[in-house]
């Protein structure tokens, strides 16, 4: 983890470029610290975006497009943690789509969920991955 899912109306798109923001979010989450520390492993990130096609906004009748990020995050960070990764995050997002929120009706929001690790099952190599790689390039080995 994190694994941060953007939702986001299908009349947003072509026009929103959406893996250009999939690689800034996933820069900006490898990004964040706490006492100097990476927070979140670069082996638990994922960055996706799924679109509706069937949605509506509002009562329906007026043109508009959403775009809705959840942040599902282990459980355990601090609230000035989540507080700063959201804040980043969706500086991100409202960067992304400035131009788009000046021409049309667009709701942005993102929300983090915490969860527990019961209930949750995970299999992943990626994190040995990572470090092998960091490890090749810089020279140093465990």
């Amino acid at each position: 983890m994190p694994h941060l899912t953007l939702e986001y109306s299908a009349n947003l798109h072509p026009q929103g470029e959406l893996k250009p923001l999939c690689d800034k979010l996933a820069r900006c989450l490898l990004a964040q610290k706490a006492d100097g520390k990476a927070v979140y492993p670069i082996g638990g990130i994922r960055v996706r975006v799924l679109r509706a096609d069937d949605y509506c906004v509002g009562d329906g009748g007026l043109e508009a497009a959403f775009v809705h990020g959840t942040l599902k995050i282990g459980a355990g960070r601090s609230e000035q943690t989540k507080t700063s990764t959201g804040e980043a995050l969706f500086a991100v997002m409202k960067e992304h789509f400035a131009q788009i929120y000046e021409q049309t009706g667009l709701a942005l929001s993102l929300e983090i969920v915490e969860f527990s690790e019961t209930g949750t099952w995970k299999h992943n190599n990626l994190h040995a991955r990572f470090r092998a790689q960091n490890d090749a390039a810089s020279g140093s080995s465990h």
